[in-house]
């Protein structure tokens, strides 16, 4: 499927369906990138593009929730940049982000609430900058 395909795919309710053309100029302004290849197969893409096609078929239903599990593994730091910003953005339009991230600093700074697990128990909460700065995360996580 083309990218172009893969976004239509997203549309998939009623509701989203309606809105899907403006939907999809949206979704283009906040990945350019898939504009330019929007008759390009997505298995051509390299693994950043592809994960942007993810997202942007996602973020088609116009969802109120995101769900992202380590958005960021395998990406180049340049990709992991744009795709921390698509959060933010997403973010300051009011979506609720469930982030699942070992990426950090790059998810406390951004996070209203963070929780730490280990061995899948809750070892830390609290707002994202407190956590951010706490003695144990800034020594187990981020070697300072």
């Amino acid at each position: 499927m083309t990218v172009r395909e893969n976004l239509e795919l997203g549309s998939y309710t009623k509701k989203a369906w309606e809105s899907k053309q403006e939907t999809i100029e949206e979704v283009y302004r906040i990945f350019p990138r898939l504009k330019e290849r929007e008759r390009q197969f997505t298995k051509t893409l390299s693994g950043g593009e592809q994960q942007m096609v993810a997202i942007a078929r996602g973020l088609m239903s116009k969802p109120r929730l995101c769900l992202f599990d380590e958005p960021s593994f395998g990406l180049s730091p340049i990709i992991v940049a744009e795709v921390f910003e698509v959060i933010k953005i997403l973010q300051e339009q009011g979506t609720t982000i469930f982030l699942v991230e070992q990426n950090v600093q790059r998810s406390l700074e951004m996070a209203n609430r963070a929780y730490v697990l280990e061995n899948g128990e809750i070892v830390l909460e609290g707002k994202g900058q407190v956590v951010l700065h706490n003695k144990n995360i800034e020594a187990a996580f981020l070697g300072l």
